[in-house]
């Protein structure tokens, strides 16, 4: 036993409707193709995604709970824990490295007072690296939500982000 709890966790009635749905799209033995929708209901609903909710979503597909897990872990829309109000990806790969990327990072955790990774002491914000969001030539770029391109982030248009976001619970 490796001493790791886990905790149970069981798809209310509007979330098992919703992952319904999403399981009706798919020919009836390719029901895993829909792990992903799956796991972002989860997280619509709850903010993140446990090691608890993984399973859940394998045995309700009937997957194995690693091959959930795996997705989880590959794509950073899903967050393995509790994050701020706000997370704001930014891209530190080479294009956007070469745009000034790294300094667009530091600038946002200065600002916030935190470590990439961190959230804000007031909970709005959480700051995470991020490979190729795909707007290379809009570098550097930054990802809000999960849901918005920010684009050409120098150190003003950061600290308007910033307060925007903080304003806009």
């Amino acid at each position: 036993m490796s001493g790791v709890a886990i905790v149970e966790s069981t798809p209310s009635e509007s979330t098992r409707a919703r992952f319904e749905r999403e399981v009706a799209k798919y020919p009836p033995e390719q029901r895993a193709s829909a792990v992903m929708a799956c796991l972002a209901i989860v997280q619509d609903e709850r903010g993140w995604v446990s090691t608890a909710d993984e399973q859940m979503v394998a045995e309700y597909l009937g997957m194995p709970p690693i091959a959930v897990h795996e997705v989880t872990t590959f794509y950073n829309m899903y967050n393995q824990r509790p994050l701020g109000r706000h997370k704001i990806n930014v891209c530190t790969n080479l294009p956007c490295q070469l745009r000034a990327g790294q300094h667009a990072l530091e600038h946002l955790c200065a600002t916030l007072g935190v470590e990439e990774g961190g959230t804000s002491a007031d909970g709005a914000i959480t700051v995470q690296k991020s490979e190729c969001l795909g707007a290379c030539a809009d570098a550097p770029v930054m990802l809000v939500n999960d849901r918005q391109m920010v684009s050409f982030m120098d150190d003003r248009r950061i600290d308007e982000l910033v307060a925007t976001l903080k304003a806009n619970p």
